[in-house]
């Protein structure tokens, strides 16, 4: 465990880019498969970015022992985890308490996006706007296009798209089942979540106690990391009145992070076995400063425009993307890798597939290294 203790000078120990990153992959649930249900997975974790409908399988996959993809499945179906906007106005899986309670607390986040449209909202009342989205989407789930369509009728001089955006800002709109099952295909469409889940939602968490649970989860972090990753602003002030409660560490640039006294800092020598991600995984994206993952000459390498490859980890840090093909698990890496590092991430690719795919025929294929 790395020392906690505050050097002679008062100088916040260092904790340098490895140290960091085993700390974060042992948060991730990365450094080795955790014995956790895919619920509690799931809630450990504040929720699995999911802009598309299979990323929280494969994280999921990538972090629990004896994980199918059933097990989230199941959930989904029950109502017990939903698909929903929160955290960088980006959709995520969430348990349902969570959705409950941190959607309310991003509403701050969601009502300045709107400031981003108000010409295609002149003259709309954004009060009745929300009263009506709800009424359409709690008498029926609506898909984007007929909600958009209903409100149009209301104000036809309106940018259709604002007022789409503006309905799924102002409420908690959960894309409904078929959609985010395992193996099931359906349009996104939506209703409020107090409707889908049959029960209120809850005020607002107080920043100070989802400061805790992000540092369990992405810790060491400073205040920046955690702005990055909610989509916030003006947390200094939960940082603040938490720092008794906290220890405090210097990253290679000098910045300040906050940690969970007890929370686990591995040694940076301990060992970090391959790891296939899926797009938009919640390690790459849930940081200020990503050079706890991302090497400096591969940043941006994970990326083109808007679009997020799937990605692999040697050494607990990106190494390269990776692909399914009809059938081939296809690896192009960033650099060579050694025969001891081919034949781990072999292993790892095989497991992957076994838990993800099972039944199955692909080959392993590795690509050429990608420049």
């Amino acid at each position: 465990m790395t020392n906690s203790k505050r050097s002679v000078t008062g100088t916040p120990p260092l904790l340098g880019a490895r140290a960091l990153n085993r700390a974060t992959l042992d948060r991730q649930l990365l450094l080795r498969p955790a014995r956790l249900s895919a619920a509690a997975a799931v809630e450990h974790l504040l929720g699995l970015q999911a802009q598309n409908v299979t990323p929280p399988y494969y994280a999921l996959a990538a972090r629990l022992d004896g994980f199918a993809p059933e097990d989230l499945s199941r959930l989904m179906a029950g109502r017990e985890a939903v698909r929903i906007v929160t955290m960088r106005s980006t959709i995520h899986t969430h348990t349902a308490d969570d959705c409950l309670t941190l959607r309310p607390l991003v509403q701050p986040a969601r009502d300045r996006e709107l400031v981003t449209f108000r010409k295609g909202l002149a003259g709309v009342d954004l009060e009745r706007l929300a009263a009506l989205a709800r009424d359409l989407v709690e008498t029926e789930p609506r898909t984007m296009g007929q909600l958009r369509e209903a409100l149009l009728e209301e104000w036809p001089h309106a940018d259709p798209q604002a007022l789409a955006v503006a309905a799924r800002c102002r409420l908690p709109l959960v894309q409904v089942t078929p959609r985010g099952l395992w193996g099931r295909s359906g349009q996104v469409r939506l209703t409020t979540a107090e409707h889908w889940l049959g029960r209120p939602a809850q005020p607002a968490p107080a920043p100070d106690a989802v400061v805790l649970r992000y540092l369990a989860a992405f810790g060491p972090a400073s205040v920046k990391d955690m702005q990055a990753w909610a989509g916030m602003t003006r947390l200094r002030d939960a940082f603040e009145r938490l720092r008794p409660r906290l220890v405090t560490f210097r990253d290679d640039s000098g910045v300040e992070l906050f940690d969970l006294p007890d929370a686990p800092r591995p040694d940076p020598d301990t060992p970090a076995p391959p790891r296939f991600l899926p797009e938009f995984d919640n390690l790459l994206l849930s940081h200020a400063d990503r050079g706890r993952v991302v090497p400096p000459e591969y940043r941006g390498r994970s990326w083109k425009g808007n679009m997020a490859y799937r990605t692999l980890l040697v050494d607990g840090f990106l190494a390269g993307l990776w692909r399914l093909e009809e059938d081939a698990l296809v690896i192009e890496p960033f650099d060579r890798l050694t025969r001891t590092q081919r034949d781990e991430v072999t292993a790892e690719g095989e497991r992957m597939l076994h838990v993800m795919h099972p039944g199955s025929a692909y080959d392993i294929r590795f690509g050429v290294v990608r420049t």
